[in-house]
């Protein structure tokens, strides 16, 4: 029997799907449920698992967009399941052929050698001009008789600037994964379509070190999880959402929409690029639970298995590009998100605390909005809400019991 394979739909908005990498041969024996390919939609790189046992034969090559219910490959589910011995025996025998044909001794042709005096020979004087300029004959194109150099060319010669001519100088041409397509309409996207600003501010992260260093040793000895500063921000924001709700607002054609609960985008690098799951209602999540959802998102974005389910919906969105070592950076919004926040590196500088200057732990952070939505009051009031929860957090974060909070 020929089974048909045909694609699946990776969600009810996505038409077409790209088959990035094919995972096995024409002709491999699969077994059902093995990944025979990995196909991109517009939101998500996807494993295709096989609908039955039996020889395979491809009916779309890498890189083809691939309409949804189209057939991509035919399994022939009668087809016996090749034993081990047998594949081992008939690469010996091809490996004996090929070692039994007596090798057919190559001659090489003695290359032909020009002996045209004038092939890219400069005249008497054209040498001596080019002597003068430090230039090679080589580096010339001649345009006297057949090719010869002549005193004119030699005049009109320039000097090599410190151009390079050696090492490897060659390109190469690929085409984009539908993904990185996608990613790169969208931000064109929200560039044309939004009134993007971006207002800075700059956070002391003294108390969450302090923090941090005192109880992140028991936190995962009893979790199981680092605590990291994506929980501090994270509860951080939802505190400043709920203050401001216009940022957690989208426009709809001529309405607004506002929402009351907080469903956090968080940005991630997958295999395929940048990746943005969602942490959803994460203002009910504890800082416990931040991380954990954190770390299960990533986990399933570096694996190839995040579903276009977990990326979808989000009404606000933080970026981290601290982690790669960003100083500061002007984020894209997330579409039809209002506002991102960018958080960056952390850097010991000198700032001021009660009248002295002092070394402290310092990031910069930065709030991109649409400005159609969102006034310059809400955003700069959002970013400070922002900071002071970060650098009160005992206070603003954790209703002045840090044990509690953490569920130690």
């Amino acid at each position: 029997m020929i089974l048909e394979m045909k694609v699946p739909s990776p969600g009810e908005s996505i038409k077409e799907v790209e088959i990035a990498t094919w995972l096995v041969k024409d002709g491999d024996y699969v077994e059902k449920d093995q990944a025979i390919a990995e196909v991109d939609s517009d939101k998500a790189t996807l494993e295709l698992p096989a609908e039955a046992s039996g020889i395979i034969t491809l009916k779309a090559a890498e890189g083809d967009a691939v309409a949804v219910g189209a057939v991509v490959c035919l399994i022939d589910t009668d087809a016996a399941k090749p034993s081990g011995n047998a594949t081992v025996a008939a690469e010996v025998k091809d490996a004996s052929v090929v070692a039994a044909t007596p090798k057919k001794e190559e001659t090489k042709a003695a290359p032909v050698v020009a002996k045209t005096y004038a092939a890219q020979a400069p005249s008497p004087a054209a040498k001596k001009i080019l002597d003068e300029k430090s230039i090679q004959p080589s580096d010339i194109v001649g345009t006297g008789r057949d090719g010869r150099i002549t005193k004119d060319d030699a005049v009109n010669a320039v000097p090599s600037m410190g151009t390079p001519t050696g090492g490897n100088r060659g390109s190469e041409r690929t085409k984009l994964s539908m993904l990185r397509r996608k990613v790169a309409e969208r931000l064109v996207a929200a560039k044309n379509e939004t009134a993007m600003l971006t207002t800075f501010n700059e956070v002391d992260m003294t108390a969450i070190y302090a923090l941090r260093e005192q109880y992140k040793e028991e936190f995962k000895a009893k979790h199981g999880l680092g605590l990291g500063f994506m929980s501090f921000f994270t509860k951080a924001v939802t505190r400043a959402l709920q203050l401001y709700p216009d940022v957690n607002s989208m426009i709809d054609g001529q309405e607004k929409i506002s929402y009351n609960f907080c469903d956090i985008s968080v940005a991630v690098s997958g295999p395929k690029g940048l990746m943005v799951p969602v942490m959803r209602s994460a203002e009910t999540l504890s800082f416990r639970g931040v991380e954990a959802e954190i770390k299960r998102l990533a986990i399933r974005a570096r694996d190839g298995q995040i579903t276009v389910d977990e990326m979808t919906g989000g009404t606000f969105t933080i970026s981290n590009g601290g982690v790669f070592g960003s100083m500061l950076s002007t984020p894209i919004i997330n579409p039809p998100q209002s506002g991102i926040l960018g958080m960056h590196n952390v850097v010991e500088r000198a700032i001021v605390k009660n009248g002295q200057i002092v070394i402290a732990p310092v990031m910069f952070v930065a709030l991109s909005y649409d400005h159609r939505i969102i006034d310059g009051r809400e955003s700069v009031g959002f970013l400070v809400a922002v900071k002071e929860a970060l650098e009160k957090p005992e206070e603003l974060l954790m209703d002045n019991n840090v044990k509690r909070a953490l569920e130690l």
